[in-house]
């Protein structure tokens, strides 16, 4: 007989103080995070209203919002109602709870299941709601960064052009296919969620049992995976379709996009997938009367064996033994494609070819007609004037010169190309015990005024001459700034306040400084006190709060930096890495490029190590480096990108018509664009599927020796003539040489002046004539004696010699000139000097003071006086032949002092008299 003793039924416990706690923090976290999306929010409203595009802030963070609802209710919905069904589903009902204590002597009485009682004390609804709430929001929030595809989808426009392959228009794959492979994604990982979130309900309510003595699935568990799983299978069935359209991005070694082999089996192949994949979903389906493990896992291998066969072994050996022994006759039309759609995809295509005779036929009268390429040619190379701009006119430690930038300006009536960089100032650059809140960002605000220096020009100590200088800025041959301080530019990040209670550090002025006060309309009021609360807490800095300078008139500046000001207003755009300065209506601008870009243009060759195959510069932006005003021009209507983005910010670009004429002077071809158009060239200017296929006339850059070895040659503007044309422009060049070769083959150049912007030209040199690369010349600089010896001299005497990044050069009429720069600087200066210039013309290279002297000497030896005959003659000193030789020898010393100034026609003229003169001798000489 069994005795047993009961008591009153124990009460749950009460929720405890950790719980509390947990549950306090959670709650803190959630609103600190609202709070910072809030304050972001405002901030972004009060800046975009602030520069004049509220309206593109308004449609990105509508679409943005759309596009977070949109895929978190129906995330949500979609995990519930699985959550929902497993719930409803499980077999196993509610352990009863132990609701008293007995004692049993036999000592026999099981212990309690702690899991199951905990799973069944739980609020199973609520956990599934907010589960899959959770779970959606982070999918939704991942998800939101794709609110840009969606809207190219709905507002996209027409390429033009279709395929080859499926006849579909371009822009299909350029708006269409991305956001068909966005929502085919989502739905995968909905999917793939959804069975995940039912199948640990399904475990934990004991429907699925997996341990080392017992394995079982319940019937219901089965039938619910299998409807999830078909619902897989259905979704691949449209990725494969979708699939049939990535075939054109593939790349075999041979053909980038849709191959012999993907065509005629791979997309065979895709469609067989398809039919298995709905085969496959119809066997899950059925499954949900069979209700065995047995049915989806010959599904799967079903769908896993198909893709491995005809995705995978049969494609690779259909290539390795059917393709491939007559793989140029297979692949020729599939060649044509891809170079056809490469050359559309980067406008290679509107590259003009023109032959250049490589000819060795300049005199001092073709220098005279080209008399403004010799005097742009550039001498100074970036990284040497960089350091003498920063030893004589950064002025103070906090002021720095970022970056030089190569432009041209109508000056004293001469088209010029000159050097110029902002004064920009850097308050993380004064003394330590000067880096205060109020030194930071109220006093130390802005930059001020420019450097300018012509290209070729220097002093007689080998320095720059300088058109713009000092601070304030001094024009001195170059254009007058009336405006020079520099609020927004390449150096400026942190936030600064203007219009305070204290005027503003202006520049230094002897022993004192320079202050003055803000009077544009950059920045956001923050005088109110709500204002200044928002902002304090959006950089996480009191002294906004608290501080006594600013004013009910005070703005704050943020955002300052030119990438980051126009990103943030257009996120969509790609960046050219170098946004630089121009001077215009005595104020201060930059000029950033912009690019659209696309990575699903069809069968277009990707560019190595950035995301794209597509790329336009259509839209080029203004920034007034006093205001912070951004205006975004669209230059290339044609572009279908740029002309969708239209569509959807119509109060974001202008038309480059509206760009002020003089700023439209000062457009130049950017840089990226061309070295990535530069870089294919070397390969699709090919045309021809056999040549291509066998690489026979592939080109690469030239080397030239670098710092610590050799380095291929990097774009150079310059202005020029060009063969043929009447007047000099201003382009963008490089030099081509043959692969595994340093004779030179070809140079490409892109236009910089209008009304020919834009275009790019490729003159090719006769392939059976030898014409010098950059290294060759070299070669020939560093085995020429003098050259050496002197430089061998100079490094002996405490002098380090630095040449030119680049081995210029310079097209003239059908000739080439070589031309480089040679800079001293002492061992432990750091002032370099521009001290010697070298030249090579042909045969002959030379080394001196100036570019003037360096061609005096070079077309001095390349033009040979006739021939003397070599009886000797007794001249009297009275004769006339004395005479002639005595006015030769006058003629000769006035060609070489016309040509040490520059002036060509005159030293054309003294030189053609010196050998009138000279011929006039060898014939009285030889008795005729």
């Amino acid at each position: 007989m069994t005795i047993g003793i009961t008591g009153p039924e124990r009460k749950a416990p009460r929720q405890s103080a950790v719980a509390r706690l947990a549950v306090a923090a959670f709650v803190a976290a959630i609103s600190l995070i609202l709070l910072r999306l809030a304050t972001e929010f405002l901030v972004d409203w009060l800046w975009f209203s602030s520069i004049g595009y509220l309206p593109v802030f308004l449609t990105s963070i509508g679409a943005q919002a759309m596009v977070l609802f949109a895929v978190w209710t129906a995330t949500a919905i979609i995990l519930w109602l699985n959550g929902s069904l497993a719930l409803r589903l499980t077999r196993r009902q509610p352990t009863q709870a132990v609701a008293a204590f007995a004692w049993r002597p036999t000592g026999n009485t099981p212990q309690p299941d702690l899991f199951a009682l905990v799973r069944d004390r739980l609020r199973w609804p609520r956990i599934i709601a907010a589960g899959a709430a959770l779970l959606a929001l982070l999918v939704a929030v991942a998800e939101a960064g794709n609110w840009g595809a969606l809207l190219r989808f709905f507002y996209q426009v027409p390429y033009g052009m279709g395929d080859p392959l499926y006849h579909k228009d371009i822009g299909f794959f350029l708006f269409s296919l991305p956001t068909y492979i966005l929502i085919k994604n989502w739905m995968l990982l909905t999917l793939v969620l959804s069975a995940l979130f039912a199948g640990t309900i399904y475990w934990v309510r004991g429907d699925i049992e997996y341990d080392i003595h017992h394995r079982s699935i319940s019937p219901t568990a089965i039938a619910h995976g299998s409807a999830l799983l078909g619902l897989l299978f259905a979704v691949k069935a449209w990725s494969y379709v979708l699939d049939r359209y990535l075939l054109l991005y593939g790349d075999n070694g041979v053909v980038v996009g849709a191959s012999y082999t993907d065509v005629h089996v791979g997309l065979p192949g895709l469609w067989l997938m398809i039919g298995l994949s709905i085969v496959a979903a119809l066997a899950a389906w059925a499954n949900l009367r069979v209700r065995t493990y047995r049915l989806p896992a010959v599904a799967i291998v079903l769908v896993g064996v198909g893709t491995f066969v005809l995705s995978g072994a049969v494609p690779v050996l259909f290539r390795q033994f059917f393709v491939k022994p007559s793989e140029l006759e297979l692949e020729r039309p599939y060649i044509e494609r891809n170079i056809a759609l490469t050359r559309q995809a980067y406008n290679l295509d509107q590259i003009a070819a023109k032959p250049f005779a490589a000819e060795q036929k300049l005199t001092p009268e073709v220098l005279e007609a080209n008399k403004a390429t010799i005097e742009n040619i550039r001498l100074w190379d970036w990284l040497p004037l960089s350091d003498t701009y920063a030893q004589l006119q950064e002025i103070r430690t906090y002021y720095k010169f970022h970056d030089l930038d190569v432009d041209r300006y109508w000056l004293d009536g001469s088209y010029q190309s000159v050097m110029l960089s902002a004064r920009e100032l850097r308050p993380s650059l004064l003394p330590p015990n000067a880096q205060t809140w109020v030194n930071r960002h109220v006093l130390f605000t802005h930059g001020n005024g420019a450097v300018m220096s012509p290209v070729t020009r220097k002093s007689s100590e080998g320095l720059p001459l300088f058109y713009l200088r000092d601070i304030p800025p001094v024009a001195d041959g170059g254009p007058k700034i009336h405006e020079p301080r520099i609020y927004f530019g390449e150096q400026s990040h942190d936030y600064v306040i203007v219009k305070g209670s204290t005027p503003e550090f202006d520049y230094p002025k002897g022993k004192d400084n320079v202050y003055a006060a803000y009077d544009g309309a950059g920045g956001v009021p923050i005088g109110a006190m709500a204002w200044r609360a928002l902002f304090a807490t959006y950089f996480n800095d009191p002294n906004l709060l608290l501080s006594n300078y600013i004013t009910a008139d005070s703005r704050i500046m943020i955002r300052r930096n030119i990438r980051e000001r126009v990103s943030t207003i257009a996120p969509f755009l790609t960046l050219d890495h170098d946004p630089y300065l121009v001077i215009s209506g005595g104020r201060m601008f930059w000029i950033q490029d912009a690019y659209t870009t696309s990575s699903y243009f069809p069968s277009a060759q990707p560019v190595r190590d950035l995301d794209l195959n597509y790329i336009r510069n259509s839209v080029k932006v203004i920034v007034d480096a006093y205001n912070g005003i951004v205006d975004f021009y669209l230059i290339d209507s044609g572009d279908p990108i740029a002309a969708t983005y239209q569509r959807i910010f119509p109060s974001l670009f202008k038309p480059f018509a509206a760009m002020p004429p003089d700023l439209q002077k000062h457009v130049r071809y950017p840089e990226d664009l061309f070295l990535i158009q530069a870089r294919l060239y070397q390969t699709y200017h090919m045309e021809a599927a056999d040549v291509f296929y066998n690489r026979e006339d592939l080109w690469q850059f030239p080397r030239q020796p670098g710092g610590d070895g050799v380095s291929m040659m990097t774009p150079y503007y310059i202005i020029m003539r060009l063969p043929g044309e009447p007047q000099a422009e201003f382009f963008l060049m490089i030099p081509m040489v043959p692969s595994r070769r340093d004779n030179m083959i070809a140079w490409l150049a892109a236009r910089c002046d209008a009304p020919d912007y834009g275009k790019l030209i490729v003159y090719e040199f006769p392939k059976e004539k030898l014409v010098y690369g950059p290294f060759q010349i070299e070669a020939r600089i560093n085995q020429n004696t003098e050259i050496s010896q002197q430089l061998t001299l100079w490094n002996q005497l405490g002098s380090r010699v630095i040449r030119g990044a680049n081995l210029l050069v310079i097209p003239i009429e059908n000739s080439i000139l070589y031309v480089s720069p040679l800079y001293l600087r002492a061992q432990q200066g750091h002032l370099p000097e521009l001290k010697r210039v070298i030249a090579a013309y042909g045969e002959h290279v030379v080394m001196k003071e100036t570019l003037a002297e360096a061609l005096s000497a070079l077309f001095l030896e390349s033009r040979a006086a006739p021939a003397v005959s070599s009886t000797t003659v007794e001249i009297p000193l009275t004769s006339p032949t004395a005479n002639q030789a005595r006015e030769a020898l006058d003629r000769y010393n006035q060609a070489v002092k016309r040509l040490k100034s520059g002036d060509w026609k005159g030293f054309g003229t003294e030189f053609d008299a010196m050998r009138d003169l000279l011929e006039e001798m060898n014939r009285r000489s030889s008795g005729h």
